[in-house]
């Protein structure tokens, strides 16, 4: 009897330990002109009080599944072993896709819709497992006729329940191939004297243009600052910009309004008009479509 109690505190305990950190963090396309945020945090504090909720942003542009997977891969690493992020960018709700929990091979939980926006975390931190929301459990209750707000009704409800201790990852429903929807895009590489890459993201407030083309492969020309590159970028494998700019550790530099190339904060090349919005004077944005070669300047 002796063992069986203590075998039943030691799973109860491994299933509260594997729940989790009771952090919960939000990501949406809603902004905050309305009640939706809100909704969501007030669905979770029903689920449990003791929960301690989060912003990751609500600002990313509306639709955009991208942007979406793009702040995830920028934000998750940061967060300890069992947070909880609810990422809503669903502009398929109440369609077939199917909504999910992952758990990546760092720890962290994502609930989110399967459309995408699992795409830069599968590929940085790894999926190791992934489970469809069974919501005939996992819905919060009398909200079965709403098919429109399943970020309240069913993620948040659900990334509460898992983030509390409520239910165990394994209850969530049942398990899939960790294998997410992806969106395709230029991968970073190096083909003989051409750097290519993705821009999946602007600097917002200053507009300058990050790419997905890392330190690591960057370094390999062993460039000073100074040294000059020939950048190209493209919209769906059309030219929008063309343009020589200097490698440089900081904006200061050059001249205010003139271009550079930089490594931002999380070590991927860059560019910039100093004191100057690039993507608004070149007209650039970013997504899946977006692209760009970089080769050293003659």
């Amino acid at each position: 009897m002796r063992r069986l109690l203590l075998s039943a505190i030691i799973l109860s305990l491994v299933i509260i330990t594997n729940a989790q950190s009771k952090i919960v963090v939000f990501q949406s396309d809603f902004g905050l002109k309305d009640g939706a945020v809100s909704a969501m945090k007030g669905v979770a504090m029903g689920v449990s009080p003791d929960l301690k909720l989060y912003d990751l942003t609500h600002e990313i542009p509306a639709y955009n599944i991208w942007e979406g997977a793009y702040r995830l891969m920028q934000t998750v690493p940061y967060w300890p072993e069992g947070t909880v992020f609810v990422s809503v960018v669903d502009p398929g709700v109440g369609t077939s896709r199917k909504s999910v929990v992952a758990k990546t091979k760092t720890g962290q939980y994502i609930v989110t819709p399967d459309n995408g926006t699992l795409t830069l975390i599968a590929e940085t931190l790894g999926i190791a497992e992934l489970r469809e929301i069974d919501e005939a459990v996992n819905r919060r209750k009398n909200s079965e006729k709403s098919y429109t707000f399943h970020g309240r009704d069913v993620y948040a409800y659900t990334g509460a329940r898992l983030a509390s201790g409520v239910i165990s990852y394994e209850q969530v429903g049942k398990a899939l191939p960790a294998e997410p929807v992806m969106i395709s895009y230029q991968k970073a590489t190096l083909e003989g004297k051409v750097i290519r890459g993705n821009i999946p993201v602007l600097d917002i407030q200053y507009g300058n243009v990050w790419t997905n083309i890392g330190a690591d492969l960057f370094n390999q020309w062993k460039l000073r600052p100074g040294d000059k590159l020939q950048v190209r970028i493209f919209n769906n494998k059309q030219k929008v910009y063309e343009g020589v700019m200097p490698y440089v550790e900081t904006f200061g530099a050059v001249a205010r309004g003139k271009p550079l190339a930089y490594l931002n904060s999380l070590l991927q090349l860059s560019f910039a008009l100093n004191m100057d919005s690039f993507a608004n004077v070149h007209h650039v944005s970013s997504g899946s479509a977006w692209s760009v070669e970089v080769s050293r300047a003659n």
